[in-house]
């Protein structure tokens, strides 16, 4: 059949405006700002200048003042001792009263506050941390002088402080302040139309053929793990169709976020783009950061579309393959005499996309280091709890199991202290059992008493010696008579030892008492000799004899080496035992640690990093002598013996602080709540950078933090942090006098004050807001803008103006429109329409400014709820369904 007999619907396809599916988007603008010149050293120079009062504020906290360090650049700023000052910035003497009360304060609370702070002209300051910096240059050249190198390192740091002081209030030229465009992008369903041929089936007449349609999604897992979280919704985490252009426009964010080498981005706000600085100037449509934030969208909408219909794929084939669910299989007959092709044609979702703006908020940035930092202690716990798992190492060695008396610590005794053994200590330090070092065995004793002959005699003494055990030395007793006769001269010896002349030629008796026997002048006799011994003694001219051996004794080598080895064994097991026992608490503390960071749901996981940020910007702000907890209210709770370690002091009826005590946990109070309420915390933007802006000597450790939520893993391994801090409407000019004054009511430059206040009054003008919830009937409502021109001129009137435009369709009765664009003019306007007496022709309330259409046509626009439309285009996703045509004109197919 013809292509022609089964048209393609041609009508217009419905827009699905209730299956509307929305991404949140913000572009940043910084805001170049022309700053003041410094108004030299006075004594009250006005706050503000080339650097504002949080600038300065965290500068002097970065010089890491000491005593002395104000002497020292005042006297590095005289030509000489005494003498009047070197040419340049000269640093008055209140700026030197200022910074010296940072210098070691005995009390951080009487610290100057930012107020103070912000006084001080940026030009002394910067003279003065140059100064500082020269003084700090000579110390630390004197310390490399020195005969150790060991004291270069607080030189070497505090001179690296006020070279980072320097660079931050050098680069400070401007405000750190910009705008950020809140955008929405909006996608439609707007039908579906027939996409590119996905097979065709050649039949010859009265041909027969089995065709197969398979379809299937091959999906990574960060395209197909859809995460929604933020502090008002519950947190989900789901599959969902990949065909889906909202879900595949966020994943794409998301996607194209982590492989973000410039830094990551976290927030409220789930897609952010970035414009080049400018002055302030209108943030609609034709703007640059406009322009620039619609390339962005598109482009990610455009790789959202492209991955999804990549991802999803359709095959048509005339076999049918197995083990595929999603496979069906149908019978095609050519009934007709005429050759046919049938073609498969895939269905495409058409989507209308649309990038609203509806909010400007005044932005301000700030760095910190380290924002993760309290959460990679449990990290820190991790590997130091791994560095202690590993193979079984026992360190004692047998010849460490000695007798020799030892201190509590191990170490030899001294002198005085008679310690303990070294294996008692051991054993207790293992907690082992062991056998007591065995004791010398009893002397052995020998002895004989004999009448001789008075010739010669010999008589054997025999004994035996254990064989735990070996001869020390023998000791001998005898009491020789002498035989009778003037010529009978006395002669005794023991066979084997050293012939002692004592003993021979005596006229009388012989009586030996412990004498030790000796077989060199330095060798015991039988020394170290075990088992059965015969000792051999030999008389002449004697009478009666008794002769008594007591053979000394000590333990054998093998005896102690046995001893030894029974104690390192048992020494070893108990050690052992008590590595195996260590080793199951090491390990099921790290599962618990384990299970612990990774068993936290989505949403809980962004609040503990909001909670982080928050924390990171008012110890930035406040100082370091903000404490969220006095030491002295600390110091009353743990005197109330209240349980600190669970945060429970204050549930009781009275926490029993008193008024002191009262006032020091309040002394911030009104800061940290204005800092909250001005805040837009929902929408605070954090980029975080690459684990090499922390110290060096943490990279390995961050580098190798992982966790398996992507945007947790990029929080704990970020070596630094900006934060965008959007302003709440209606604070932002509070907001720049606390920031470039120290006090939301601070007197500043005109220059900044007009930044907040041209930005509040664009966002009233040209962004409505969203409706109140329960509106009255009679509310005029108007979804989105109107726009048109005129080519009138308009003169400044309080009673109400009517005016020709191009066109008034679409304009409501009621609601206000913007006239003008927001320029170097500064005539961009918002009055309320009264009337709309034609198609051509609009009545305001009143006019201010003056307004030339004559010139150039100035635009009329009529906000809407939804915001300001700057961009509208179409984009295509992949639909489940097939279209099939018989014979389709070649040409036609895509």
């Amino acid at each position: 059949m013809p292509e022609s007999a089964l048209p393609f619907p041609q009508s217009a396809p419905p827009l699905l405006e209730g299956s509307a599916r929305e991404v949140l988007k913000g572009t940043l603008v910084p805001v170049d700002v022309t700053p003041p010149e410094s108004t030299g050293g006075s004594d009250r120079a006005p706050a503000g200048g080339p650097a504002g009062g949080l600038v300065k504020y965290v500068a002097v906290r970065q010089l890491a003042l000491s005593h002395g360090d104000g002497e020292r650049v005042a006297d590095r700023l005289r030509a000489a001792p005494g003498g009047p000052p070197k040419a340049g910035t000269p640093v008055s003497a209140r700026t030197f009263e200022v910074l010296a009360a940072f210098e070691d304060p005995l009390v951080p609370a009487l610290e100057p506050d930012i107020a103070t702070v912000a006084t001080i002209p940026a030009a002394e300051l910067e003279a003065f941390a140059g100064a500082l910096a020269e003084v700090r240059t000579d110390l630390l050249r004197q310390a490399q002088d020195g005969p150790s190198a060991a004291g270069t390192d607080l030189p070497a740091r505090a001179l690296n402080s006020v070279l980072v002081a320097l660079k931050g209030l050098g680069t400070a030229a401007t405000p750190p302040v910009g705008l950020l465009n809140l955008e929405r992008i909006e996608m439609v369903p707007n039908g579906i139309e027939r996409g590119e041929l996905v097979a065709t089936i050649p039949m010859a007449p009265g041909e027969e053929t089995a065709v197969t349609h398979t379809e299937w999604s091959v999906t990574s897992k960060e395209f197909t793990t859809i995460v929604t979280d933020s502090l008002e919704e519950v947190s989900e985490t789901g599959v969902t169709d990949n065909t889906d252009l909202s879900q595949s426009t966020g994943s794409q964010s998301q996607h194209s976020n982590q492989f973000n080498i410039t830094g990551t981005v976290q927030g409220g706000i789930p897609v952010i783009s970035g414009s080049s600085t400018s002055g302030f100037t209108a943030q609609d449509s034709g703007s640059k950061s406009a322009t620039e934030s619609i390339k962005h969208a598109r482009t990610t909408t455009a790789r959202a579309s492209s991955r999804s219909r990549r991802e999803h794929k359709v095959t048509i084939s005339t076999r049918t393959e197995t083990g595929t669910s999603e496979v069906s299989t149908r019978i095609l007959r050519n009934a007709s005499p005429q050759p046919v092709r049938v073609d498969y044609f895939s269905l495409m979702r058409k989507w209308r996309v649309r990038l609203y703006r509806y909010g400007l908020r005044l932005t301000y940035d700030i760095v910190v280091p380290e924002p993760g930092a309290a959460m990679r202690r449990a990290y820190a716990e991790l590997e130091a709890l791994r560095a202690q798992q590993g193979q079984f190492e026992f360190t004692v060695k047998p010849s460490d199991v000695t007798t020799a008396p030892v201190g509590p610590d191990g170490n030899p005794a001294g002198p005085g202290d008679p310690g303990v053994p070294r294996y008692r200590w051991l054993a207790d330090r293992y907690g082992a059992t062991v056998r007591t070092y065995p004791v010398d065995p009893a002397p052995v004793p020998a002895s004989a008493h004999v009448g001789t002959n008075g010739g010669w005699w010999f008589l054997d003494l025999e004994f035996d010696v254990p064989g735990t055990a070996r001869i020390r030395e023998i000791v001998l007793d005898a009491h020789i008579g002498k035989q009778d006769g003037d010529d009978n001269k006395l002669n005794f010896d023991v066979i084997g030892t050293v012939i002692r002349p004592e003993w021979n030629n005596l006229t009388g008796a012989l009586v030996i008492r412990d004498q030790t026997l000796m077989a060199t002048p330095t060798v015991p006799f039988l020394h170290g000799h075990t088992g059965h011994q015969k000792v051999t003694c030999f008389f002449h001219h004697s009478d009666q004899v008794f002769v008594g051996l007591n053979a000394f004794c000590e333990l054998t080598q093998e005896t102690v080496e046995q001893w030894r080895a029974e104690v390192w064994t048992a020494l070893h097991d108990a050690a052992q035992a008590q590595y195996f026992a260590r080793q199951q608490d090491i390990a099921a503390q790290i599962l618990a640690i384990e299970e612990k960071l990774a068993g936290v749901d989505t949403l809980t996981l962004r609040r503990e990093e909001n909670d982080e940020i928050m924390k990171s910007v008012l110890r930035f702000i406040l100082g370091p002598g903000f404490a969220f907890m006095p030491d002295e209210v600390l110091a009353a709770f743990q005197a109330a013996g209240v349980d600190l370690a669970h945060g429970i002091g204050f549930d009781g009826a009275a926490p029993g602080l008193d008024q002191d005590r009262w006032t020091l946990l309040r002394r911030h109070e009104e800061l940290v709540r204005f800092i909250n309420q001005a805040i837009e915390w929902e929408n605070v933007v954090t980029f975080l950078y690459s684990y090499f802006w922390d110290v060096p000597p943490s990279w390995r450790f961050v580098r190798e933090l992982r966790h398996p939520d992507a945007n947790r893993q990029a929080f704990l391994r970020a070596g630094s942090a900006r934060i965008v801090l959007t302003v709440r409407k209606g604070w932002e000019e509070r907001w720049m006098r606390f920031a470039e004054g120290g006090s939301p009511g601070a007197e500043i430059p005109p220059a900044y004050l007009s930044i907040a206040q041209e930005i509040a009054a664009y966002d009233d003008r040209n962004y409505p807001g969203i409706p109140p919830a329960n509106p009255g009937r009679t509310a005029a409502r108007l979804q989105d803008a109107v726009y048109t021109t005129s080519a009138a001129n308009l003169v400044p009137s309080p009673n109400p103006v009517t005016f020709t435009v191009e066109r008034s369709t679409g304009f409501v009765v009621g609601l206000p429109v913007v006239l003008d664009t927001e320029d170097d003019r500064h005539v961009q306007e918002s009055v309320r329409i009264v009337a709309i007496p034609s198609q051509t022709q609009i009545t305001v309330e009143r006019v201010q400014f003056a307004h030339r259409g004559t010139t150039a046509p100035f635009a009329v626009l009529q906000p809407g709820e939804k915001g300001a439309l700057i961009a509208e285009w179409n984009e295509y996703t992949p639909t489940s369904g097939t279209d099939i045509a018989m014979t389709s004109d070649l040409p036609s197919i895509a």
